[in-house]
């Protein structure tokens, strides 16, 4: 019974102690927001047709469809042009944010209120990445994902030292920001424009809430126990979103995994050779050829795809296998991305798979990242200029004495005391 409670003891402390997978969700974070901001960028010039007034699924039509539905999206608080525009500006801007790791907590949840409400304006509009997107979305809101690898982890380091030092650290934009965000919820709540669904405007009151609470904790508690109440809140509440995210991923290879044994032409191994000769599925009409020539790799691809995705879920007990298969899911994801035209559903599906990513593989990544940078850093500011040779003395063992300087060394300053002098 001892170790019994000793075992859970320890799990509770684990849960609550820490919010686990740091660098996974911060994967995480960066590629669901690079994602979207990649998508939004590329279709800029689309964008009235897809979700504007010019598009097909005309805002008349999108209003009948949410009132059925109660889906959340701003674009149908006004018909009006300009709050498109500002509406498509503002998501790019957040999912930039996000991505960045700017006030991770709130660009979390404007980054989801941009993703539904672009992706509830058009419901057809999609490729299957916007479904991983728009779960993904909602959970991320619950994680703690600029620990590490953003401009919030930066601010804290930054606050700390500065704090060492006796120095105070006034935070002016995080309560003005909280003020706006603020405001224009209670315009929204009062309008009525939050009537439908419920649980979308109930989490961006409760993240409002909850940043509130957390600066009052740190400025007017005159002890360090609320302060470590709700780390502890945020670490379980964290923890229990990255495993709801994890079961998520799971199963959705899984299920299409099952769909796909239930298939005839996946059982046949031909399922794979009908997309490569669609039109719409062959940007690169030459390279889909090229792989559907052989009838023997297009039915290896088709079952080891089928065995990978039903397995994948009972491999994440055996970390060596889990790797293997997670390194070639991210290879197959890319080459679908590649040969069938679909990059924004291989890089949302590539995100999700980043939180089974070993911790060291993603340390080692970020060391490389950071050596990268400062190489480039180095770059941009010119070569470092060349120190001159230094000069043996007269009579020296092979150095020259008196006479002509050696060749390769002309013009080098005389050496004092082993530090170069001036030169004219």
């Amino acid at each position: 019974m001892n170790r019994l409670t000793l075992a859970v003891s320890r799990a509770i402390a684990r849960v609550t102690d820490s919010a686990l997978g740091p660098y996974q969700t911060a994967v995480l974070r960066i590629g669901l927001g690079l994602t979207w901001l990649l998508f939004l960028l590329r279709e800029y010039p689309h964008r009235q047709e897809l979700y504007g007034p010019d598009s097909p699924w005309s805002w008349d039509l999108a209003a009948q469809l949410v009132g059925s539905n109660d889906a959340f999206t701003v674009l149908l608080w006004s018909d009006s042009q300009v709050w498109f525009e500002a509406v498509y500006a503002l998501a790019v801007l957040f999912s930039l944010l996000l991505l960045l790791g700017w006030r991770t907590r709130t660009m979390a949840a404007l980054f989801m209120a941009g993703v539904l409400t672009l992706q509830n304006r058009s419901v057809f509009m999609g490729d299957g990445g916007d479904n991983v997107l728009h779960i993904m979305a909602v959970y991320l809101v619950f994680t703690r994902c600029g620990q590490v690898w953003s401009l919030d982890a930066r601010r804290a380091r930054r606050g700390e030292e500065a704090r060492a030092r006796g120095e105070r650290t006034p935070d002016r934009v995080g309560p003005a920001l909280w003020l706006v965000l603020g405001l224009v919820l209670l315009l929204g709540s009062l309008a009525g424009r939050t009537d439908g669904d419920w649980f979308i405007p109930a989490l961006l009151w409760a993240v409002w809430l909850g940043q509130a609470v957390w600066w009052l904790a740190g400025r007017l508690a005159r002890t360090d126990q609320p302060r470590i109440l709700l780390d502890v809140v945020a670490n379980v509440v964290h923890n229990g979103a990255l495993l709801v995210i994890m079961a998520e991923a799971c199963l959705i290879y899984a299920t299409a995994g099952w769909y796909k044994v239930q298939g005839s032409r996946w059982q046949d191994g031909t399922a794979v050779h009908y997309p490569l000769n669609l039109e719409y599925f062959s940007p690169w009409p030459s390279l889909a050829e090229l792989f559907t020539a052989s009838g023997t790799l297009v039915m290896l691809v088709t079952y080891v795809t089928v065995v990978v995705q039903v397995a994948f879920p009972f491999t994440l007990f055996n970390r060596r296998v889990k790797n293997v298969l997670l390194t070639f899911m991210i290879l197959e994801h890319t080459v679908i991305a590649v040969v069938l035209g679909l990059p924004f559903f291989s890089l949302a599906m590539i995100a999700a798979d980043a939180v089974f990513l070993p911790t060291s593989f993603l340390l080692r990544t970020g060391r490389l990242a950071a050596r990268a940078r400062e190489r480039l850093r180095q770059g941009g500011r010119g070569e470092v200029a060349a120190v001159p040779p230094q000069r043996r003395p007269e009579g020296a063992p092979g150095g020259p004495s008196g006479g002509p300087p050696a060749a390769g060394t002309a013009g080098a300053a005389p050496v004092t005391d082993k530090v170069p002098g001036s030169r004219t």
